[in-house]
């Protein structure tokens, strides 16, 4: 089994699960995973586990994501980019750069989003999109989310604004957009989205999946706090044990002195343990 992690520059048309799809048969193993879900339409970072990394997965939840994309006023679509139909219009031409900054400023910080329809959150046991095919639209919940950074920068085109944004796990580009034309008094669909990091993984260190590159299982908890333990505390890590030389709070990589990692461990306890009692000469 190959155990690794991989930073894939997702092309448009592809669904993360087709990335996932193509990745199980270019490395030949059915255990390969995604972490943060890109729409078909977006581009960019996308971080695939493989192997014993797919249980490395969910410690990227916390990590912060950065994009760009362009915001086009006057123009709202079923799905809020530009993949949708359009659904209602405006003459926006009269807005000016200074409003425009003026308004998407107003949203960094902790914010409230309403889920787009056409998204994968559950409401009732259904994925969103899976009612929107149906053309059902339900009642969505807000969800806390928080822009950490959001620069504006005009472009040729005055109905058009190109958005550069840092914002917290589950935070919607297009909502963000469509929000910020209604807020301008009429409305506004996101096209061109494009994902450059997920916390320390950007595109520059991407690649596209056709050559996809297997990187230690090490590199996908390289953001976390480490330690590194001798043999003997290596064997007693793969045997499950708690570990008090771990510091408590936050999930933290335990690492073999040649750099391998061993485990993650949070409140001294294993987490996720890749390490085999076999795999370990204590002496």
């Amino acid at each position: 089994m190959t155990d690794g992690f991989a930073v894939v520059d997702k092309q448009p048309g592809w669904t993360s699960h087709d990335v996932v799809a193509k990745a199980r048969g270019i490395l030949g193993t059915k255990k390969v995973g995604h972490a943060g879900t890109l729409d078909p339409d977006a581009t960019g970072v996308l971080l695939l586990g493989v192997g014993k990394v797919t249980r490395l997965l969910r410690f990227f939840s916390s990590l912060p994501k950065t994009y760009i994309g362009e915001v086009v006023l006057g123009t709202e679509t079923s799905t809020l980019d530009a993949s949708g139909e359009v659904t209602a219009r405006w003459e926006m031409r009269s807005v000016t750069p200074e409003e425009f900054r003026e308004e998407a400023a107003a949203f960094v910080g902790e914010i409230e989003q309403i889920p787009p329809m056409v998204s994968a959150v559950k409401v009732g046991g259904k994925r969103l999109h899976e009612l929107a095919r149906a053309g059902i639209e339900v009642e969505r919940e807000p969800r806390p989310v928080t822009i950490h950074r959001l620069e504006v920068e005009p472009t040729d085109d005055p109905l058009v604004y190109r958005i550069e944004v840092e914002c917290s796990s589950g935070t919607y580009i297009r909502t963000l957009a469509a929000d910020i034309g209604r807020e301008l008094g009429g409305g506004a669909h996101l096209r061109n989205l494009q994902r450059t990091a997920i916390g320390p993984h950007t595109l520059a260190h991407a690649h596209l999946l056709e050559d996809i590159q297997l990187l230690p299982p090490a590199a996908a908890v390289a953001h976390l706090a480490s330690v590194t333990v001798d043999a003997a505390t290596a064997a007693l890590v793969a045997q499950g044990r708690k570990l008090d030389l771990v510091p408590h709070g936050h999930p933290v990589a335990v690492l073999s002195d040649d750099g391998e990692l061993l485990a993650v461990y949070e409140k001294g306890k294993p987490e996720v343990v890749l390490i085999q009692p076999a795999d370990v000469d204590p002496q």
